[in-house]
């Protein structure tokens, strides 16, 4: 699909992510009459190597895990990027919850341990002693921040304080589907990583995000007419169709519909006909995201993406990383939806609901009030 038949391409996408050049730092302004001096030589562009199809070579095994979080911490305010300090700090930190997380415990002091480990994490916390909760061996959730284009970002994404903008006045509100933790009803009432359908997080996207804990890897494959991801968790397969369009059957699936083209070294990758419970930031219905692929190193591919949906938010906004190569492949991960978990999880359920059927009807009759007492001696 050639790009002048998108003009959005153009003009929305600079809005969302593009970011401000940055200023000189103080003292540095030159004097009028001040000597020309020869502009310093520029390094080369980065021009990524063509695959047998012709197309910039975007494929072998990729991760995006990472310590830098997708919303930014309120202790940097607007600021986009960290300090060599910061950095120091947040990727130091790392290496203790290694440390800590992988050191020797007694297995019979699982509470004592649990707490130990919680300290150092609050997400770590709120998994308790589920996956997460335990030894840092069982987690990957990166070692360093995110660099873009050398810089160590303070967010994924990229609006003016690092947050998803508000939700226009009237807006519909976000879709509820199943009660995930504390909803035993039934399986379809689980959350969908729950029942190996898909990611708990936002891995395989649109837009793919780092979920924080682990299986933050993906594998890129080219065709002559197709781009496919496989994402590591929990072993989704999204394909890009190449110069198509999007499919007007009213059918939405799993990671929505996505269709893309080539703009030059970058692939632009459009999706819509997400399903409700796969909604982002609340939108689904009319939500449209746009990514863009570009290799911009042996081992970086950058990602771009902008969300849109004109019912919810008052203009496109996103964010965007970089990818950087796996030194290994990307392995299946076994998620099965027959998993013993689930099936355990709803047989509990049905036996503390008939425990209390039990229990209520093995239980006295309440004594009949004044008012009750007086009602039936009237209709002898």
């Amino acid at each position: 699909m050639h790009a002048a038949k998108r003009p959005f391409a153009a003009k929305t996408w600079a809005f969302g992510l593009l970011i401000a050049a940055a200023p000189m730092a103080p003292g540095t302004a030159v004097a009028a009459d001040a000597p020309a001096k020869a502009a310093p030589a520029k390094a080369a562009a980065y021009k990524a190597p063509r695959n047998a199809f012709g197309q910039p070579d975007l494929s072998g095994a990729w991760s995006n895990a990472t310590l830098t979080p997708m919303m930014r911490p309120a202790k940097f305010g607007t600021r986009s990027v960290m300090t060599p300090d910061e950095i120091h700090a947040a990727e130091e930190a790392a290496e203790v919850e290694v440390e800590e997380g992988n050191a020797e415990t007694d297995p019979n002091a699982d509470a004592e341990h649990r707490q130990k480990f919680s300290n150092l994490k609050p997400e770590y916390a709120a998994a308790g002693g589920d996956t997460g909760g335990y030894d840092r061996g069982w987690l990957d959730p990166g070692s360093s921040v995110m660099r873009v284009n050398g810089e160590a970002r303070t967010s994924l994404i990229t609006t003016p304080n690092g947050q998803p903008p508000a939700r226009k006045p009237g807006a519909p509100p976000a879709p509820r589907f199943g009660g995930g933790m504390g909803s035993f009803d039934s399986y379809e009432a689980r959350s969908l990583g729950e029942r190996c359908i898909m990611s708990f997080g936002r891995n395989a996207g649109p837009p793919m995000l780092p979920n924080g804990f682990y299986n933050n890897n993906y594998q890129f494959v080219q065709t002559a007419d197709a781009f496919v991801i496989n994402v590591e968790m929990i072993h989704d397969t999204r394909i890009v169709r190449l110069n198509a369009r999007h499919r007007t059957d009213g059918v939405r699936s799993y990671m929505g519909d996505s269709i893309g083209w080539w703009e030059g070294d970058t692939l632009v990758v459009e999706t819509t006909n997400f399903l409700p419970n796969q909604q982002w930031m609340g939108s689904w219905e009319n939500l449209k995201v746009t990514e863009r692929f570009t290799r911009v190193g042996d081992k970086r591919v950058r990602y771009a993406f902008q969300a849109e949906d004109p019912t919810i938010w008052e203009k496109p906004w996103g964010g965007e990383y970089e990818f950087y190569a796996l030194n290994g492949r990307v392995y299946e991960y076994a998620c099965h939806e027959g998993n013993y978990a689930l099936p355990g999880i709803l047989a509990g359920a049905r036996a503390q609901e008939e425990e209390a059927r039990k229990a209520a009807a093995a239980a006295p009759a309440p004594a009949p009030t004044k008012a009750g007492a007086k009602a039936g001696g009237g209709a002898q």
